[in-house]
Formats: structure tokens, sequence, C-alpha cells
């Protein structure tokens, strides 16, 4: 798969385990992989703890370099799964329909895909997306992400609205 050459990307891996040491970075592993067999670059990578407040501070000083920051893990129902909301937290705007297509493309596969809670946004103008921590499941939601990827970053870069032009609309 290619198309994503000059795209700048960043892996966010949420996981206590992970940033214990106590556990290897599957998941980011995966999408490092991914990314650099697609064309693109993997500009920056961080790991945290499964803390609200430290995702979204990575989220945040990931973006500043990349455009687009993809965590992996956190989105599940555990009771320290909180990378949807800290995504919440920071994006400015959400794009549902990247979330709603990787749970719509993971139940074809596993009907667990219905407890996922990812979600995607933006962040000015940095694409922000949740994949969950499983190096299977990224690998199958990353089929679907990466085709769309380059066009979202080029929509979301586009030029500002100018609000005189939109002025009396409704």
């Amino acid at each position: 798969m290619s198309g994503l050459e000059g795209l700048r990307l960043a892996v966010l891996t949420v996981s206590d385990r992970v940033a214990g040491g106590g556990r290897d970075d599957a998941g980011g592993d995966a999408l490092r992989e991914l990314i650099a067999a697609a064309g693109g670059t993997v500009v920056a990578s961080r790991v945290v703890p499964d803390e609200r407040e430290a995702i979204g501070e990575a989220l945040r000083a990931l973006a500043a370099g990349a455009e687009v920051v993809l965590s992996t893990g956190g989105t599940g129902l555990g009771p320290r799964d909180v990378t949807p909301e800290a995504t919440r937290d920071v994006v400015d705007r959400e794009a549902p329909g990247i979330a709603e297509a990787l749970r719509h493309s993971s139940l074809e596969i596993t009907p667990f895909a219905m407890l996922s809670r990812g979600t995607a946004g933006l962040l000015g103008r940095v694409l922000v997306v949740n994949l969950p921590g499983n190096p299977k499941a990224v690998r199958e939601e990353w089929a679907v992400l990466a085709p769309v990827l380059a066009h979202a970053v080029e929509t979301a870069g586009g030029p500002v609205p100018d609000a005189s032009h939109h002025a009396g609309r409704g």
C-alpha cells in the first residue's frame, strides 16, 4: 500500500504496562511498520500511561509536528481506558465517520468491535484517530483508514473560510 508519501504521522501508545516497562509496544510497533510500508514518515512516537491528562498533553505535543496523530490503546471498556475522553478534551471538531467506519469494518471480523469507544477528530488541522491496542486490530483498522488519510489531511489543511463570505447564511 502506498499513497502516504510526504505525510507526517505521529504514534501515541497508551498503556500502563508499556509505559511501566512490563510489556512490549506491540500496537505502536505495528503502526510504525504500517506507516513506513505505506510511504509515510513517523515524525514522533510517545508512550504514556492510561491517564487522561497525560494522554491529552501527549496528543497536543505530537500534533505540533505532525499532520496525523494515531493513538493505540485505551479505547475499550476497562476502567482505565480513557483515550477517547482525552481525545475529545483536545480536539476542536470530531470526525465521527472515521470511528464509525473503523468499528463497522471490525464488526465484520469480531463482535467484540462493538466494545470499542475510539474516536477521531481535528486538533487544529491535525487529524487525531484512536485505534485499539491489539496489533491484529491495528492492522485491520489501518487497512480501512490508510486509503483516506492523504485526502483527509488535504481537506483539513484547506483554506480557512472567509467569515464575510458566509455572513448572512444560516
